[in-house]
């Protein structure tokens, strides 16, 4: 019998642990839970653990300060760093984030040399460049979160607008993570009817609108902290993805190399996971003002990027 495969996740906050919850409920992988801040990352480790006989999910999960117990990882959730505050901009975290996402890049790529990273700390693009610079391995086995959250926040507000199930409802946003991400609304059906069709314009540009500046209207009702349930469930169903060899096409952000007309950026559009990753790049033809605007958050993402110097 081969063994249950094993997921790293670094950070034991909110995202983290939630990830961990997840992943665990849905028996997936082994978790172990890296943290700078001792008794932490074992606390909710050990709470976590003894949740187990309660729902009845066989893995193991372990707490750690250092990167030993992460050795041969099949896969690196990142979701390390400083939250964003009220009033804080995913690129004033930018230099803080960065130094931080390359110390545990370079201790994930010492213990796990063959597996996928996938970035969720902000801003999200700039840190999975940087991901992929630094840890030298191939395109198709960095990856960052983005597109999975900001199409479930667009999902749900569709679903409550029309009062029927999100499992009906399949929305598109492409772009870099934040204000200039790009909502496809063309892309977007509720039981295979564009939502064009159902939803007004006006109201549908609210919506659009409300799902760019998700993450903020969380920060600002919450006021000490940011999102962590749908995020962190967004990087589980990427996980599940690679590791069931699912096939899955879900918007990741990934490096382009000429896709849509971008050079060598990391930037969210519809990609296949399976067990190789990235396995496919997937081009959607766009309007003119789609394009425009993905080209938009892209020079948006590659202005963080040239700030590093990555």
């Amino acid at each position: 019998m081969v063994g249950r495969s094993k997921v790293t996740i670094v950070g034991a906050g909110n995202v983290g642990a939630t990830a961990a919850h997840w992943i665990a409920s849905k028996e997936l992988a082994d978790v172990v839970l890296v943290d700078i801040v001792e008794g932490i990352p074992q606390g909710k480790a050990l709470d976590l653990s003894q949740a187990a006989p309660i729902d009845g999910f066989d893995v193991k999960i372990v707490g750690s300060n250092n990167y030993e117990a992460t050795a041969n990882s099949d896969i690196a959730i990142i979701t390390a760093g400083q939250p964003r505050k009220p009033g804080m901009s995913r690129d004033d975290l930018l230099k803080i984030n960065a130094e931080i996402v390359g110390q545990v890049i370079d201790q994930i790529v010492k213990y796990s040399p063959n597996c996928f990273i996938i970035v969720v700390s902000n801003p999200l693009d700039a840190m999975a460049q940087l991901a992929f610079r630094r840890s030298g391995f191939p395109k198709n086995r960095v990856m960052g979160m983005a597109g999975v959250l900001d199409s479930a926040r667009m999902r749900h507000f569709i679903a409550e607008e029309l009062n029927v199930s999100v499992e009906n409802v399949t929305a598109f946003v492409l772009g870099g993570h934040g204000d200039t991400m790009v909502p496809l609304p063309r892309y977007s059906t509720v039981a295979g009817i564009p939502v064009t069709e159902l939803i007004p314009k006006e109201r549908l540009d609210e919506i659009v609108k409300r799902t760019a500046n998700g993450g903020a209207e969380i920060v600002n009702l919450l006021k000490t902290g940011s999102a962590y349930y749908a995020p962190s469930l967004a990087a589980v169903e990427m996980t599940e993805a690679i590791l069931k060899d699912k096939k899955k096409i879900l918007p990741c952000a990934v490096y382009l190399e000429g896709e849509y007309g971008i050079n060598n950026l990391f930037v969210g559009v519809p990609v296949k996971l399976g067990k190789n990753g990235v396995e496919q790049i997937i081009e959607i033809s766009l309007t003119n003002e789609e394009r425009a605007a993905l080209h938009k958050s892209a020079a948006a993402v590659q202005e963080l990027v040239n700030i590093l110097g990555i």
